[in-house]
């Protein structure tokens, strides 16, 4: 009989394992969160890809990147985001994927580009995607090259989503649990961000019950995904022991190189004190965390007015009565220009001490996994 070395033992268990949804296989179970307006494009998703984890493009607003539009707005970010998924797939063999919010007004224009683009994976969320299976013919949800994830707050919103698709005959392929920790705009009402009861930890084994019906159902794995406040190694191995087969981790890929952000937006990363992130309330008619700043100071003491909206780019914003547009100040914050902006951050965004890789990011991940399983196995 060979004899195995406890300590080869050890260091076999402490490496991340590799996540499978569908037909794609990531060498790592790591997504990179979709950040709009334009923080997570086809540079910053190429080289999570190249790492060998899920780089996600964001789909909201590219054309509010450009200097002046030389066609219709949708025209545009449906144009301009082919042409991240193109400039991706020059820069990566890896896996890249989009993410589209539901709430968008060309929700469906962009869904449909990522489809002809073939972008291995689509991500879903700020709203419920009950309309997928008639905009994307079911056969070619179950069948074609693009996978379908959804992101849900809660295993209500899974059961909703998926018992609508199964009608339909498909569900999706993957679900990410996004909790209150979670940067940009929260799928929870105000009182329920500090709730015990909303915690990420709760919602996760929750939702893995919602969907192990289906997964009988279609005689496949549906991987749940945990989002929200994970920026460690030793983050990433407490939801795997829990059930999830991966994490969605946007926050600590900010501070990179790579990140398609202002060096001004990343600065405000490393600046950030724990009390500057703040809660607060979005024209979309969500919360949303972000850093402090004096851009959102004047909007809370009323300093900021109503304006003329020329794109009308989310179904929930009346800019009759809201202060501000958060498309513009994101993208200006995106720019740089954060007198004009602000910038959204996840609950840990006070952590980062410097700018630096991604592949640098991922090699610590990787060692603080491998700690954290070493120091379950000796104990």
């Amino acid at each position: 009989m060979e004899r195995i070395d406890k300590s080869d033992e050890i260091e076999g268990k402490g490496k991340l394992p590799e996540l499978v949804i569908g037909n794609l296989r990531a060498k790592l179970p790591v997504i990179q969160g979709g950040m709009g307006v334009g923080i997570s494009l086809s540079g910053l998703a190429s080289a999570v890809a190249n790492e060998g984890g899920i780089g996600v493009i964001a789909a909201v607003g590219m054309a509010m990147l450009k200097d002046r539009l030389e066609e219709s707005y949708r025209k545009t970010n449906v144009r301009e985001l082919k042409k991240e998924i193109r400039k991706a797939r020059e820069m990566t063999d890896g896996i890249v994927g989009v993410n589209i919010m539901v709430a968008l007004t060309d929700f469906e224009n962009l869904l449909r580009a990522s489809f002809e683009e073939e972008a291995d994976i689509v991500f879903l969320g700020a709203g419920l995607p009950l309309r997928v299976p008639q905009i994307i013919p079911p056969e070619e949800i179950n069948n074609g090259k693009t996978r379908l994830g959804v992101i849900v707050s809660s295993a209500r919103a899974a059961n909703i989503i998926f018992r609508s698709w199964a009608k339909h005959g498909c569900v999706p392929d993957a679900v990410v649990v996004e909790g209150p920790k979670a940067g940009g705009h929260l799928g929870f009402k105000n009182t329920q961000i500090e709730d015990e009861n909303y915690r990420l930890e709760y919602l996760v084994p929750a939702v893995i019950e919602a969907v192990r019906p289906y997964e009988e159902r279609f005689e496949k794995e549906i991987p749940v995904i945990a989002g929200g406040g994970i920026y460690t190694g030793e983050d990433i191995h407490r939801y795997l022991t829990m059930g999830a087969k991966g994490v969605q981790m946007a926050t600590r890929f900010v501070p990179t190189f790579e990140c398609d952000a202002s060096l001004e937006f990343k600065e405000a990363y490393i600046n950030a004190k724990e009390e500057d992130l703040v809660i607060i309330e979005s024209p979309v008619g969500l919360p949303g965390r972000a850093i402090n700043n004096n851009f959102l100071r004047d909007v809370k003491a009323g300093k900021k007015k109503p304006f003329k909206c020329p794109w009308k780019c989310l179904v929930s914003c009346d800019y009759k009565t809201t202060p501000y547009c958060i498309a513009k100040a994101l993208a200006n914050a995106q720019r740089g220009d954060l007198e004009n902006g602000f910038v959204f951050a996840g609950s840990n965004a006070y952590r980062t001490e410097e700018i630096t890789s991604v592949h640098s990011v991922i090699e610590s991940i990787k060692r603080e996994y491998s700690a954290a399983t070493r120091e379950l196995l000796i104990a």
